[in-house]
């Protein structure tokens, strides 16, 4: 800790220089986990560095994504819970990635509060951590900026960028996508980070009870499941990818099944899903109840319980599933591809 730096005047303006110090310092442990071979500048310098390991990849391309949390932030101010939207954080900008084939390299963080309290912010570094270790992603640099009087002191808003590398050759595209395709559901954890406006609009999560057991959700608190991390689906893919040739990826984020399946459906071809098939999670059943909300917005807004989906060649699906099983994602046949204009159909 550098105690040389102290600016009493920007200390009366609401900027405490030292506790972002004090915040580094409580988070280098969290930070230390992150770590892979690649990974080589300590925490505190201008830049982060990583040496970019060739072995085995004869046309790199980097693939790199950001993203933030959202409003689920909401959730984490109205619980005093930090710990784990760091973890949404990462799986936000990795998930996306994954989906061209690519692995995650590193990732930095953004944090924008209106007061630095450094226990807060290093729980909040500890999910990223968190999501870090998870996804094999080596967290390299960060940046947290105080800005009083343009953020409340009690909250925060947190974003971040993540690279990854594919061999040119080998990421994933639809072009090899045929009619008789099946289409795979890897399953969520609950709502993740999407469609949080909706969420806090349909409970009135401000006036809302959070925190007592609800039959409905399996004796768990709405707070806990809503605010329950986004499942990070970077090895499973990774397994998959060694052994099946993949031939789509969606993440299901914002807009849910209607605007997600279709990116990774070509021109002529149509995501057929089965209804019967999809696995709804209770949440979303509540989230309609509550709200009076249509299945059609329901899966126009929502992942309704399918974090990621996944195009394979029909002899290779049982093969697929069995590799999914065994990375522990209980991942399912959620229906197949036609030849159709319409880009998507849930019947």
């Amino acid at each position: 800790m550098n105690k040389n730096s102290r600016s009493e005047a920007y200390a009366a303006a609401g900027v405490d220089i030292t506790a972002g110090y004090k915040a580094v310092e409580l988070m280098k442990s969290h930070i230390a986990r992150t770590a892979t071979p690649g990974a080589c500048s300590d925490v505190g310098g201008f830049g982060g560095l990583f040496e970019l390991d060739m072995t085995g990849i004869t046309k790199p391309v980097l693939v790199s994504g950001t993203d933030g949390v959202g409003t689920k932030l909401k959730l984490a101010f109205l619980m005093d819970k930090h710990d784990t939207v760091g973890i949404d954080c990462v799986a936000m900008c990795v998930n996306d990635i994954i989906c061209c084939g690519a692995k995650p390299l590193f990732f930095l963080d953004y944090i924008a509060c209106g007061k630095n309290v450094p226990e807060r912010i290093a729980d909040i570094v500890k999910g990223v951590c968190d999501g870090c270790v998870q996804a094999g992603a080596a967290l390299i640099g960060g940046e947290t900026a105080e800005m009083p009087g343009f953020y409340p002191e009690d909250e925060y808003d947190l974003a971040g960028y993540s690279t990854g590398v594919v061999d040119r050759d080998k990421i994933i595209d639809n072009k090899t996508m045929r009619e008789g395709d099946v289409i795979l559901a890897l399953p969520s954890s609950g709502v993740h980070s999407n469609g949080f406006s909706l969420v806090r609009k349909v409970f009135d999560v401000e006036h809302a009870d959070l925190t007592s057991p609800l039959a409905a959700l399996g004796g768990k608190s709405l707070g806990e499941t809503l605010l329950a991390p986004t499942k990070i689906y970077v090895k499973p893919i990774l397994a998959l990818l060694e052994e099946v040739k993949v031939k789509g990826i969606s993440h299901i984020t914002g807009g849910g099944f209607y605007e997600n399946i279709p990116r990774s459906i070509p021109d002529g071809l149509c995501a057929e899903i089965d209804r019967a098939a999809v696995r709804i999670l209770p949440i979303f059943d509540l989230i309609a109840k509550t709200g009076n909300i249509s299945e059609r917005d329901m899966f126009n807004t929502f992942n309704m319980g399918v974090g990621m989906s996944v195009v394979v060649a029909k002899e290779d699906a049982e093969r697929a599933l069995e590799i999914l099983h065994a990375a522990g994602e209980d991942a399912y046949i959620l229906g197949k591809v036609i030849a159709a204009d319409e880009k998507i159909i849930i019947r």
